[in-house]
């Protein structure tokens, strides 16, 4: 494994009990950072924290993305304890319940979009003032494919995924001259739970248009976001990449 240097940084990782977040957190503690995890799920955060903990320190931070107050919250518990949030790192998501846009019930469409979408902006509205008031930040969202090409039956999770897209490209055209900087990546399909709320037939769609024919591993990803988190990472702002499986590449 490449090294990345992230020693000294102080990140957040949302959603990060399971799944490509934990993957995230994982690498993240092995490239030298302290990794604050936001979650709801409160059992899977104990679990991950007892995992991660041997590798780094870890900070276990209950959390709702879509409620305002929660997220305030779950931001002065990590500044109380790191004293400071150098990368956050946007993953906590859902996938939702598989239907066509005139089956797809009004509560369940608010329900990704709260998830999705607003609890991205939600943290980054929370977390971006302090990284411009420090001159340094990396914030990487986390989109999907989706959000690029429209999936069917799952309108609402790609019409968040793609304004996170879109307020990637905001956010980081309005922090240019601060010193942080605003990336996303859009994976296909990966290797995580979150599957097991689609049908077997949208995953069998999912993979059918990846060029290299198989699901992404939660490392892969966890590969690029940690190195869009480093200072290596210097001249790509508002950016969106690609880990697709050759799947999309625009």
């Amino acid at each position: 494994m490449n090294s990345i240097d992230l020693n000294g940084k102080c990140a957040v990782v949302t959603g990060a009990a399971r799944g490509i977040g934990y993957a995230i957190a994982d690498r993240m503690l092995e490239s030298g950072a302290q990794v604050a995890i936001w979650d709801r799920e409160l059992s899977e955060m104990d679990k991950a924290s007892e995992q991660l903990s041997i590798k780094g320190q870890i900070l276990r931070v209950p959390v709702d993305v879509a409620d305002p107050k929660s997220v305030d919250k779950a931001r002065e518990n990590t500044f109380s304890a790191f004293g400071k949030v150098d990368i956050l790192v946007n993953n906590a998501g859902v996938a939702g319940d598989n239907a066509t846009v005139w089956e797809t019930d009004v509560k369940e469409w608010r329900r990704v979009l709260d998830i999705d979408l607003t609890g991205v902006f939600l943290c980054c509205r929370a977390i971006a003032p302090g990284m411009i008031n420090a001159g340094y930040g990396r914030i990487v969202n986390i989109a999907s494919i989706a959000g690029k090409e429209g999936n069917p039956n799952a309108a609402h999770y790609s019409a968040a995924k793609a304004g996170v897209i879109a307020l990637t490209k905001s956010l980081g055209k309005e922090l240019v001259e601060t010193g942080v900087l605003c990336n996303c990546v859009t994976p296909a399909v990966i290797e995580t739970p979150i599957l097991g709320q689609v049908t077997d037939a949208h995953k069998e769609y999912m993979i059918s248009k990846i060029p290299l024919g198989r699901m992404g591993a939660s490392e892969e990803v966890a590969a690029l976001v940690s190195w869009l988190s480093s200072e290596d990472c210097s001249f790509s702002t508002g950016a969106v990449f690609d880990i697709s499986g050759g799947r999309a590449t625009y």
